[in-house]
C-alpha cells in the first residue's frame, strides 16, 4: 500500500495530504496517455467522433473546426473516455500510480489569441484526480505539452511544429507561471490529494543551445517556482511536491547541474527498445537487453513510459505477432518490470489505446496483426500477456534464467 502524507495543520493547507512515495512498494502504474492530450494515433475513431479527422493535434483541431465546436467534443472525451471504471480496472490489476500527460493550455488564461485549444478542461482534470485519490492511487502531473512546444512535428505537444517554440524567456515564463499554478491547486485542493509529484516537461528538444537553457534556466526557475509557492502556502518540507525532469539517460545532459541543493527530485526515463537500432531483432535480443539495462542514471528513477511495442520492420512478421507469441510478449514484459523495478519503479504507455483507421469497428481492430495491446496495459491483460499478479511478475525467473 502506498503511505499517505499527514495532513498540514496550516488552515490554507485543509485539504493537503498528499502521498509520499511507496516505502516497500514500487511504483507500478500507467500513463493516462490520451485524455487531456489527445495523439490521434491512440484512437482514431475517438479522434473522429471529436470531430478532429484530419487534423494532426489538439491545435489543428480547434482551429479548423472552431472553439465552440470543439469545446463540447471534447467535453465530452473528457467525460468519457477513460473514467471511474477504468480506475478500478487499474486498481485490481494491481496497480498503484498514474501520470496524467497535461497542456498548459489547461490554464487558459496562458493561451494567446494566435493559439487554439479546447477549453474547460480543468473541471474535468479535478474530477478524475478526485476519483483516482478516492482509490488510493498516487498521482504524477505532467507537463506534456509545453508553451510553442518543446519538440517538433510532435502531437503530444498539442501542436505540430516545423521548429520548437518553447526554448525562449516567453515560454518558460508561460511554464513556470503553470507549475506554479497547479502546484497551488494540488496544495489547496481536495480532490488533488494525492498527487505527490509534478514533472516539469515531457521529452523535451535534446541537442544544442536549448538544452543549455532548458536546464540552466527553465529547470532552475520551474523548481523555484514551485517552491515558492509551497512557501507562501505554509508547506512544511517533507509535504513539499517530489519535482520530476527527464532524466540524463534522454539525452539532454545533467538535469540537476544548475539546481544547487534542491529536494525532493525524481527522475524520468523513456525506455522504448522499438526504437532502439542497437537491439538485435529477435526475443532472446529483446528481452536479454531488458534484463541487463541500467537506466538508473540518477536517483530515484521511474521508467515512466514504456511498452511492448517492437521495430517497425518486424511487428508485423509472423514471428512478433502478438495473436500467437503471446508467451514472448509475457516474457519480455516480465523482464521490463524486473530491471525498472530495480530504480523506483514504472509506468507502462499507456493505459488505453484502439489502433486502427477511420471507420474500423472494435473487431477489426482486434483482428489487425499491428497489435494494439503491445501499447495498451488494458489490452495486454485481457490478451493474458500482463499479469494481474505483479508480485509474481517481479519475482518470476525470466531474466535468472539468463545467468
Amino acid at each position: 500500500m502506498l503511505l499517505l502524507k499527514p495532513a498540514v495543520a496550516a488552515a490554507a493547507l485543509a485539504y493537503s495530504a498528499h502521498a509520499w512515495l511507496p516505502a516497500n512498494d514500487k511504483i507500478r502504474g500507467v500513463g493516462i496517455g490520451g485524455l487531456f492530450v489527445f495523439e490521434p494515433w491512440m484512437d482514431w475513431q475517438e479522434w473522429a467522433d471529436i470531430g478532429c479527422e484530419g487534423q494532426q493535434s489538439e491545435f489543428d483541431c480547434v482551429m479548423n473546426t472552431g472553439q465552440d465546436r470543439s469545446d463540447a467534443a471534447f467535453r465530452e472525451h473528457w467525460e468519457n473516455w477513460i473514467n471511474a471504471d477504468d480506475l478500478d480496472e487499474m486498481v485490481s490489476f494491481g496497480l498503484n500510480t498514474i501520470r496524467i500527460p497535461l497542456g498548459y493550455w489547461l490554464k487558459e488564461d496562458l493561451v494567446d489569441s494566435s493559439e487554439h485549444f479546447p477549453r474547460g478542461g480543468l473541471e474535468f482534470l479535478t474530477r478524475f484526480v478526485g476519483l483516482a485519490s478516492d482509490r488510493g492511487l498516487y498521482i504524477i502531473l505532467d507537463l506534456h505539452g509545453g508553451p510553442g512546444a518543446q519538440e517538433p512535428w510532435q502531437p503530444f505537444t498539442g501542436q505540430i511544429v516545423e521548429w520548437v517554440g518553447f526554448y525562449n524567456d516567453y515560454n518558460y515564463g508561460r511554464a513556470v507561471e503553470w507549475l506554479s499554478w497547479m502546484t497551488e491547486i494540488v496544495h489547496t485542493t481536495h480532490e488533488y490529494r494525492n498527487v505527490g509529484m509534478i514533472q516539469l516537461l515531457n521529452e523535451p528538444f535534446g541537442w544544442g543551445q536549448a538544452v543549455d537553457s532548458l536546464r540552466s534556466t527553465f529547470y532552475v526557475n520551474a523548481y523555484n517556482g514551485i517552491r515558492e509557492v509551497e512557501k507562501s502556502l505554509g508547506v512544511a518540507s517533507n509535504d513539499e511536491l517530489h519535482v520530476m525532469m527527464m532524466s540524463s539517460n534522454w539525452g539532454t545532459g545533467d538535469p540537476t547541474e544548475f539546481l544547487g541543493d534542491a529536494t525532493s527530485l525524481a527522475f524520468d526515463d523513456h525506455r522504448y527498445l522499438r526504437w532502439d537500432g542497437d537491439v538485435p531483432l529477435s526475443h532472446e535480443g529483446y528481452i536479454y537487453t531488458s534484463c541487463y539495462d541500467d537506466r538508473n542514471a540518477e536517483t530515484p528513477t521511474i521508467v515512466g513510459e514504456w511498452s511492448i511495442a517492437v521495430a517497425d520492420e518486424v511487428q508485423d512478421t509472423p514471428d512478433w505477432d502478438p495473436n500467437t507469441q503471446q508467451d514472448f510478449y509475457r516474457q519480455w514484459f516480465a523482464a521490463q518490470v524486473q530491471t525498472y523495478e530495480k530504480g523506483l519503479g514504472w509506468l507502462f504507455w499507456t493505459w488505453k489505446v484502439n489502433q486502427g483507421v477511420y471507420g474500423w469497428t472494435s473487431e477489426d481492430v482486434a483482428a489487425h496483426h499491428g497489435g494494439q495491446y503491445r501499447w495498451s496495459y488494458r489490452d495486454s491483460v485481457a490478451a493474458g500477456v500482463i499479469s494481474r499478479n505483479l508480485d509474481e511478475v517481479a519475482n518470476s525467473s525470466v531474466c535468472r534464467d539468463l545467468e
